[in-house]
């Protein structure tokens, strides 16, 4: 009985030393929450964009045969400005009637719209005017973005992270140094990301697609921001 009695007091001072943590809260210094953004501006170098073809006709099947071979000729225009086919994605297709109303009567189908779009990434941004005028040259009549991106945002992402620690650790040593107390640790960190900058303009006479000059496109900067919240440990 003695030997069990000894074993459970053993047991039990082993799990209260694990879950001590090193220091018990009357132990920890005083905790301060602070929370640091930080940015970082690079020049897009992708952009993404959507293209297609609207058709109409009389009745169902010829407006979509119309749009299908129509959209044949843009997809391969898109082929030979040197888009990879992994770049390409149908994003939508639809068929839908027309209608004709009239004053205290019911309206009538007079034809059908077909529309068929993809969706396109330029990963060469300094081609994307010439791949604008592209689309429109073989038939795209609608055409929508384009918008602008870093294709690597990872560095830009690490130059943030560091600004947004580098001024949370400023703060949190001026804390410490009024309160006459120095920082110990960092006790956590959350970090949250977004995306700003201008949207990219383009020229929008698209019939200008034969033109000597291509579509023009400013791409600007695009900027990138790391938001950080962290808790620090001050200790006398």
């Amino acid at each position: 009985m003695k030997f069990a009695k000894f074993s459970l007091v053993a047991m039990l001072a082993l799990l209260v030393t694990a879950c001590g943590g090193g220091h018990s809260a009357a132990e920890r210094g005083t905790l301060v929450s602070i929370s640091a953004t930080g940015e970082a501006s690079r020049v897009p170098d992708t952009a993404n964009l959507s293209a297609g073809v609207v058709t109409e006709a009389e009745d169902s099947e010829k407006a979509m045969r119309d749009n299908a071979e129509q959209m044949d000729k843009l997809m391969k225009a898109i082929d030979k400005a040197g888009i990879d086919k992994k770049d390409v994605q149908t994003s939508g297709i639809s068929l839908s009637p027309r209608y004709h109303y009239e004053q205290n009567q019911k309206p009538q189908i007079t034809g059908y719209v077909a529309r068929n779009t993809v969706s396109i990434k330029v990963r060469e941004i300094k081609e994307l005017g010439k791949v604008l005028d592209a689309l429109a040259a073989a038939g795209a009549n609608q055409i929508n973005g384009p918008t602008l991106e870093i294709g690597e945002p990872e560095p830009a992402m690490a130059e943030a992270r560091q600004q947004a620690l580098d001024k949370a650790q400023a703060r949190a040593k001026t804390y410490a140094e009024s309160l006459g107390m120095k920082v110990r640790r960092i006790v956590s960190i959350s970090e949250s990301g977004s995306v700003g900058g201008p949207r990219p303009m383009m020229r929008s006479e698209m019939a200008m697609a034969k033109a000597d000059t291509a579509t023009p496109v400013a791409p600007g900067e695009t900027t990138l921001s790391v938001n950080l919240d962290l808790v620090f440990e001050l200790e006398d």
